[in-house]
């Protein structure tokens, strides 16, 4: 009786099974299937990766450093929300400010994925057109520059978009993917304040897509949760329920820039808020703020804190009341610089140099508020020299593209434009999902316009969201009815 022989190749079957089934090959079928956008999304990550070689390992803003003071010391910081420092305080066990870097710029590159996704393959738009879509947040070069800050404006950022696309995914999204939006929505919030009036856009998007009740109220009391949590810890460090004592000077100085005593008739405890300064040769709002003339500096220092802020508020207040005319021609005029074709030194030189990957690097200060031996919190969170060294020919090269690859803000504006009309014309197949991005991005240059003042950083997570919108109009709605129905236990919940 012979012996029967098997194939060598047997013994290996299941492995061979295993590889063909498992991540890797369905990675390069996602990626074969999708060769425009790979040929877009690939330059867009190198180009973060010479960013991180040529700056290493972190580019400071004016604020920065109170991001990493309140990362160190976990202290709530009066003047803006401190959830950013929260996020550093995680990674702060690394040292590393490449850690915090690299992680943004994944963040931005997401965010690519995320806009092309939606437009591709949850409506259809066609291929060239999603990549597109994708291509702003992927190569403007002050997005990058943007990621590569240690400030909170990209998480931001990335928690929108995530919501958005939660939100968009299903035609009708049941009631926990509302909820996770609205966590998410909330989240943001404590990155940056223009998080939380955020959530009336999202709400209303719901209300009008009609939305089950149940989905609705889900959203608002998740977004509630993280906003609520902040405040309870604010309010035991400093006294006060709430999120910082600033949001009421910086209203102050939105209204300074138009704001006529005589007009409003203020009390007595708010004449000393007044300036016999005339409008028209005001300084900036700003100036307001950090200005040595500011009247805010009548009281007594700390200047955030809650006297100060309740008056600058109640003082805002009557100025709108008085002047709405006048404040609402400051509101579009802060909103406008948002659509001119060329960026300008605006608020100063030294603000709009941070934005730049420059020659001369941002030197952190030593301050006396050493913690472990070291000179600075900055110097203690990375346990070194936190100097940013820029290095060639990496630095030469992020920097010359910086120079010439951006979006002017005439282009963000025609794309927010046309949005608003394919999201007319195509409302029955794409264009009343489209609402939210389009709605979302409009906010975001508006409500900074009308609570303080115009930023050009504040410009750029307004951009993937127009973009996406204008996309979604070439595409159709593919989600069907049912995808986005609950359980039955859900469907009889909400018919009782």
């Amino acid at each position: 009786m012979g012996l029967r022989v098997m194939p060598a190749v047997t013994r290996h079957a299941p492995v061979a099974r295993r590889w063909r089934s498992g991540p890797a090959p369905r990675l390069a079928a996602l990626a074969a299937g999708n060769r425009l956008f790979v040929a877009v999304f690939v330059p867009a990550a190198l180009l973060r990766a010479d960013a991180e070689l040529g700056y290493r390992w972190q580019s400071w803003f004016n604020d920065s450093f109170a991001y990493v003071a309140s990362a160190i010391t976990l202290v709530t910081d009066p003047i803006r929300v401190s959830g950013y420092s929260v996020f550093l305080w995680l990674l702060e066990p690394f040292h590393s400010y490449a850690l915090v870097t690299i992680t943004q710029h994944l963040m931005g590159l997401a965010m690519g994925v995320m806009v092309y996704a939606l437009a591709r393959h949850r409506f259809a738009a066609p291929g060239w057109i999603a990549a597109l879509a994708a291509v702003p947040v992927l190569y403007d070069g002050f997005q990058i520059q943007l990621e590569h800050l240690i400030m909170p404006d990209v998480l931001f950022e990335f928690l929108v978009m995530l919501a958005v696309t939660l939100l968009l995914w299903d035609r009708q999204p049941s009631w926990r993917r509302c909820a996770l939006a609205g966590l998410l929505i909330g989240l943001s919030a404590l990155m940056r304040s223009v998080g939380l009036p955020l959530l009336a856009v999202f709400a209303a998007y719901l209300v009008v897509r009609r939305v089950r009740w149940r989905a609705v109220a889900a959203c608002v009391a998740a977004c509630a949760l993280p906003v609520l949590g902040y405040a309870g810890w604010y309010d035991l460090e400093h006294g006060q329920f709430g999120m910082t004592a600033s949001a009421g000077v910086f209203l102050y100085s939105r209204v300074m820039t138009f704001a006529e005593c005589p007009a409003m008739n203020p009390p007595p405890d708010l004449l000393e808020l007044c300036t016999t300064v005339p409008p028209a040769r005001r300084p900036i709002a700003q100036a307001y703020i950090w200005g040595a003339a500011s009247p805010l500096n009548r009281f007594p220092a700390p200047e955030f804190s809650p006297l100060p802020n309740r008056l600058a508020k109640e003082f805002a207040i009557r100025a709108i009341e008085a002047q709405p005319l006048a404040y609402a021609r400051a509101v579009a005029d802060d909103t406008w610089r948002a659509f001119e074709w060329n960026r300008t030194v605006f608020p100063n030189a030294a603000t709009y140099d941070e934005y730049l990957f420059g020659t001369q690097v941002a030197v952190p200060p030593s301050d006396a508020r050493r913690a472990g031996g070291y000179s600075s919190y900055a110097a203690a969170y990375g346990h070194g020299n936190p100097q940013t060294r820029a290095a060639s020919p990496f630095a030469a090269a992020i920097r010359g593209y910086q120079r010439y690859a951006w979006l002017p803000g005439t282009v963000y504006g025609l794309i927010l434009l046309t949005g608003l009309g394919g999201l007319v014309l195509a409302w029955r197949r794409a264009g009343g999902a489209a609402l939210l991005p389009w709605a979302v991005s409009l906010a975001l240059i508006v409500i900074p316009a009308a609570t303080a003042e115009f930023g050009y950083r504040y410009v750029l997570p307004a951009v993937p969201l127009a973009a996406l919108a204008l996309a979604m109009a070439f595409g159709r709605d593919t989600a069907h009815p049912a995808d986005a129905r609950d359980d039955q236990g859900d469907l009889a919940a909400d018919g009782a």
